[in-house]
């Protein structure tokens, strides 16, 4: 899986209705009444400023602020609204084809017109380039893109999607200016040239310097002067004594759970700073290999499910940093049902693991080991799966033990199905149940762990693939869930809180940190 990916809004309606989007922003943004510059400290690289390459939360942080794609997820929605588009939607019953209306007067940050060649553009050279590290994995249903004038793009798909909205709307739908860009290779120079909110003044290794676009169109009010990343590159500590040391007014993505859990416990005032909470979609799982002689065995997947103690977990490993998760389609998300709580409880139930590993005639304890890798999925990940280990054994059902691997080897090493249960992470590319099911149980699924669902695959995902009004849907996800909860080719443990620390004068990051995972630059102030 990829570790790069929430409220009322406008929804899509089924049908021909179908819904035009039609945008209630401005027609104008940029800066308004700015407060100073935002100097902003981050433990993860930007591995990308090249929108046919970066997948990954860096990356489409950087993408959210300085292009614009059709749609944009409002702060707190679910669904998205126009943005670079004034008004979009599907034209046929059948969620294949979809029909954009461009703003008036959009312009990219070097005064060249933005219009629906470089919409088509930026669709057909993400797709023609297909980098491994890029997001064209995410328009398999993408046939061809159309622009019958200017002002107008249409998008053919190859069949149904009605998640297809959502999937612009993310970093992967980030236009490109056309003379700017080459059609058959990625931009090596660490530049960037969209229509968003900020322009890219400097990319280095230490830092990345944002200035407010004057020439930006769109619905995004900017409430500061400009924004600069600091790099810490994974170095927690360095991180916290930046902020506390009073070098940036505020650290998101990379403080450790005891960091965040000792500023939180800070009642002196001496530091000055605080913490911000938001919601997240960002999950983690246990996979099963399916076809593993051990993890294999449902009696041994469910022994597991009811020995689980996800409360002491996030309270010992995360320090509530943290949530329980009991089904794979978290809360907050459309869908979300509590499967994994209904059938295996919130607290260990001895008795009944070793009654499903005596119904399979288990009688001895048994051996297992879990795979872990030491920072892809976050720092604490090798205590997570250290705790998750001493749990089973507590049982006195398990002999259990941890190793862990680089994240390449890792990665090899579950394709050629060596590891019987592994941890996976994912950040969703946009907060609609589909980013949390088709990827890990359609076909070609991302787990790698032989794990197939006739139902699933050939009921469930293609008719909510079909349905516009994402609502209508909930009935079937929640069916899905219970499928995964009974079969267990996964085990979801939790779900993040997004956290943001910042100096007393900084204000906005509430509007930062939503479902939808985007990043607004433009929200955050200082007074």
């Amino acid at each position: 899986m990829k570790c790069r990916n929430q409220w009322l809004a406008l929804p899509l309606t089924g049908g021909l209705a179908a819904a035009l989007l039609t945008g209630c922003g401005s027609e104008s943004g940029g800066a308004g009444d700015t407060g100073d510059a935002v100097v902003m400290g981050m433990s993860d690289d930007v591995l990308a400023t090249d929108p046919a390459s970066g997948y990954d939360p860096g990356s489409w942080l950087l993408f959210n602020n300085v292009f614009q794609s059709l749609l944009s997820f409002p702060k707190g929605a679910t669904e998205p609204e126009p943005e670079a588009a004034k008004s979009c939607g599907f034209t046929d019953e059948k969620a294949k084809v979809f029909k954009c209306e461009l703003r008036d007067g959009l312009k990219f940050s070097n005064g060249n017109a933005l219009t629906s060649k470089d919409v088509k553009f930026s669709f057909d050279r993400m797709r023609h380039i297909k980098d491994d590290a890029g997001p064209a994995i995410m328009f398999p249903m993408l046939g061809r893109v159309e622009t019958p004038d200017a002002k107008t793009v249409v998008f053919k798909l190859k069949y149904s999607d009605a998640t297809f909205p959502s999937k612009i709307a993310s970093g992967a739908g980030s236009i490109v200016d056309h003379r700017e860009y080459d059609m058959n290779a990625l931009r090596q120079d660490g530049k960037a040239v969209g229509s968003g909110p900020y322009k890219l003044d400097s990319f280095g290794k230490e830092q990345a310097v944002f200035s407010v676009n004057s020439d930006y169109r769109g619905t995004a009010k900017v409430k500061n002067e400009g924004v600069a990343i600091k790099f810490f590159h994974g170095d927690q500590k360095g991180l916290k004594k930046a902020l506390l040391d009073d070098k940036i007014d505020l650290a998101y993505r990379g403080l450790a759970a005891a960091d965040i859990a000792d500023i939180e416990q800070d009642t002196s005032g001496s530091k000055d700073v605080d913490i911000v909470e938001g919601t997240s979609a960002e999950v983690q799982h246990l996979v099963f290999n399916m076809k593993d002689p051990v993890a294999g065995k449902l009696s041994v997947r469910k022994a597991i499910a009811y020995l689980l103690d996800r409360d002491a977990l996030v309270n010992e490993v995360y320090e509530d940093t943290a949530t329980p998760l009991y089904s794979i389609v978290p809360a907050g998300i459309g869908g979300h049902n509590t499967a994994f709580f209904d059938t295996y409880g919130a607290r260990p139930q001895r008795a009944k693991a070793a009654a499903a590993l005596r119904g399979d005639g288990i009688n001895g304890k048994v051996k297992l080991t879990l795979w872990s890798t030491p920072s892809r999925y976050g720092p604490a990940t090798d205590q997570e799966l250290g705790a998750i280990a001493k749990q089973l054994n507590a049982s006195g059902l398990f002999d259990a033990d941890v190793k862990s691997v680089g994240f390449d080897q890792y990665e090899k090493d579950i394709e050629a199905g060596k590891y019987g249960v592994y941890v996976k992470g994912w950040v969703p590319d946009y907060p609609d149940p589909d980013n949390f099911t088709q990827p890990f149980f359609g076909k070609g699924n991302v787990l790698g762990n032989g794990f197939e669902n006739n139902a699933i695959t050939g009921k469930i995902i293609p008719s909510t693939a079909t349905e516009s009004d994402r609502t209508k849907t909930d009935k079937q996800y929640s069916e899905l869930q219970d499928i995964v909860a009974e079969q267990l080719p996964v085990l979801p443990v939790w779900q993040a809180k997004q956290y943001a620390v910042v100096r007393d004068s900084v204000y906005g990051l509430e509007s930062c940190l939503d479902a939808s995972t985007v990043f607004r630059f433009w929200e955050i102030s200082k007074g």
